[in-house]
């Protein structure tokens, strides 16, 4: 099976969260195929989950003396601070009728093409049911999803080299789940490839370890693509949605 493969440049959170929800929206409508796409954010953001409270998220604060945007995903899940030079996203639009019915179980078939990109450096990944992926017991990937009729959308993290001092002051993890693990700060229970490795992993490295990732685990070759007109255009009427106060705070 051929998939669609995207690698796109930096975009802010207000339009990397429109062009996801565009994509899921055409391949439910069947308007395109099976689409990969990687891309990062620019400037460092956050995305919070549809259940969440911003004020529960996030420090607002610091993240307003960081220059550090944030918004609302249509996707379940915590909050997730997405490094600029330290992490890159993943999503993955496809058909339900390519992938269990059991959203755990798409979980596990995705978050493997993950385990295999760390094995791509020489490391040992762990897929954590919910949706998590470890290293030595520590979250380097973290993941979400919504469906509709037809198709579904899975994104998430991978954090090559995400600066974890500023993720763990820009975000708010809750106390009872930090405490139920023995933990007092979010800093305790992530790690990155580059602090796995014991040196700095660049972007294209991480980028190149997702790719064959994805493509052995799925068992797909990938046809390198960029966004079409179509898909241009309804990410444009979908962004303002995810820059506005009202879907930003609407918890």
């Amino acid at each position: 099976m051929v998939w669609r493969l995207i690698i796109d440049t930096g975009r802010d959170p207000y339009w990397n969260m429109a062009i996801d929800e565009a994509l899921l929206i055409l391949r439910e409508n069947g308007l395109i195929h099976n689409t990969l796409r990687i891309y990062w954010f620019k400037p460092s953001s956050v995305t919070i989950g549809y259940f969440q409270k911003v004020s529960d998220s996030v420090d607002e604060d610091y993240a307003s003396t960081l220059g550090v945007p944030y918004t609302r995903r249509i996707t379940g899940g915590g909050s997730v601070y997405h490094d600029e030079n330290g992490e890159l996203t993943y999503s993955v639009i496809a058909s339900l009728n390519d992938f269990p019915r059991d959203p755990i179980e798409r979980y596990r078939v995705i978050c493997s093409g993950l385990v295999r990109a760390i094995e791509y450096f020489g490391l040992r990944g762990e897929f954590k049911p919910i949706n998590d992926v470890l290293i030595n017991n520590k979250k380097v990937s973290g993941s979400a999803q919504t469906w509709r009729k037809n198709a579904f959308l899975q994104h998430g993290t991978f954090m090559y080299n995400t600066d974890l001092d500023k993720l763990a002051h820009v975000l708010k993890a809750p106390k009872e789940k930090l405490s139920s693990r023995g933990l007092v700060s979010i800093k305790e229970r992530v790690t990155t490839i580059s602090i796995e490795l014991g040196r700095i992993v660049t972007r294209d490295e991480a980028l190149k370890a997702l790719i064959e990732g994805f493509k052995n685990a799925l068992n797909v070759d990938f046809q390198e693509d960029s966004l079409s007109s179509l898909e241009n255009r309804y990410a444009e009427e979908l962004v303002n949605k995810y820059r506005s106060l009202e879907w930003i705070r609407r918890k």
